[in-house]
């Protein structure tokens, strides 16, 4: 059935195996990230097999979904807890990224009541300004969780590479870890975990930049494609095949290369605009917006050119390669954010290769 998305396991537990150990060289644990293939199981078990220490996640039914599946992994909400989930957030996960301390009131009101012990990480915002208390007021907000019963006071960690594109540098990641000494030195404690970011943290920890004290990554992209968006670069080491998109071709004709008629916006609000380049060779295949965020896709055939896609037709230069008729298969490498949308999309098919 096409469309569909390969997903080659055992690259995926190899990559797992390969972060992890390169990481305990350093002294630090990984947190596999699940949210980027929606918590499949068999791609749970892969980095699992691989031997990620702890498991993430940003929606609490992919939680939900990973405790059903039997994994005993100490599973964390990473999206910071919308406070009407925090009832569900407490029964099933071991532990979540927060910033706000009334969310962190709710938890341990709610931890209370069910006899648990909720883990925390409160979460700094070291320049992506995404989540995250400002460094000024960290060591004063740990101080509040610390007095909270029913929460323990994990760690503190931060995002870096994501909404800002940040960078992770020695002066940022510093930055954290300099709090984590000042918040133990004045409530007298011993932070388990201090998070110093995700798959973009790679490379300052492989250079050596990485501050000391940071004993924790979460680590999602690196283990399930073996790139890192930030540097938009393959990772030494890693396989990248790890996911390969297969589509169908639907029609197959040589047509202009602009548009006849007047142009106004398309479907989605855009206005369009085309390069004369006489007639071409164009092939449709059966994919489009709704099912793919077509800019993370790249044909495997380097002939071939996206020249762009509706809601559920993508459009193919295949003025090069020759002969392609309907029935004929496409395959492409996925991104990050490629990767995002066709796991998401009920349209897609998933198929398993160990």
């Amino acid at each position: 059935m096409y469309p569909r998305i390969e997903i080659h396991l055992g690259e995926i537990k190899y990559n797992a195996h390969a972060v992890t150990r390169m990481c305990k060289e350093k002294n630090i644990k990984v947190m596999g990230i699940t949210k980027g293939v929606c918590a499949l199981p068999e791609v749970v078990r892969a980095m699992t097999d691989g031997g990620v220490a702890d498991l993430g996640d940003a929606r609490l039914k992919n939680i939900a979904d990973i405790k059903k599946a039997g994994f005993s992994l100490p599973v964390y909400l990473i999206r910071i807890p919308m406070m009407s989930e925090v009832p569900e957030l407490v029964r099933i996960a071991g532990g979540s990224l927060n910033s706000e301390v009334s969310v962190i009131r709710a938890i341990s009101s709610e931890a209370v009541k069910a006899g648990k012990t909720h883990n925390v990480i409160l979460m700094v915002d070291v320049g992506d300004l995404r989540e995250g208390v400002m460094p000024e007021d960290a060591v004063k907000t740990a101080g509040e969780v610390l007095d909270l019963p029913g929460v323990r006071l994990e760690g503190i960690g931060t995002n870096l590479g994501c909404y800002g594109g940040v960078i992770a540098t020695g002066e940022n990641t510093g930055c954290l870890a300099g709090l984590a000494k000042d918040i133990e030195r004045r409530y007298g404690i011993k932070l388990a975990t201090i998070s110093g970011g995700n798959s973009e943290t790679l490379q300052l920890m492989r250079e050596g930049g990485l501050a000391r004290g940071v004993n924790q990554l979460r680590v999602g992209e690196a283990i399930l494609l073996g790139t890192d968006s930030t540097y938009v670069s393959p990772i030494p080491g890693l396989e990248q095949d790890t996911m390969i998109l297969k589509t169908e071709v639907i029609e197959s004709k040589t047509k202009p290369s602009v548009p006849i008629g007047e142009i106004g916006k398309n479907s989605f609000g855009e206005v369009p605009v085309f390069e004369d380049k006489g007639d071409m060779r164009r092939a449709i295949v059966a994919i489009g917006k709704q099912d793919c965020h077509i800019e993370g896709l790249t044909p495997l055939d380097e002939r071939m050119k996206i020249i762009g896609a509706s809601s559920d037709h993508m459009i193919l230069d295949v003025t090069s390669v020759g002969d392609v008729k309907p029935g004929d298969i496409i395959g492409f490498k996925v991104t990050y954010s490629a990767m995002l949308s066709l796991m998401t999309s009920n349209y897609v098919y998933k198929k398993f290769i160990d």
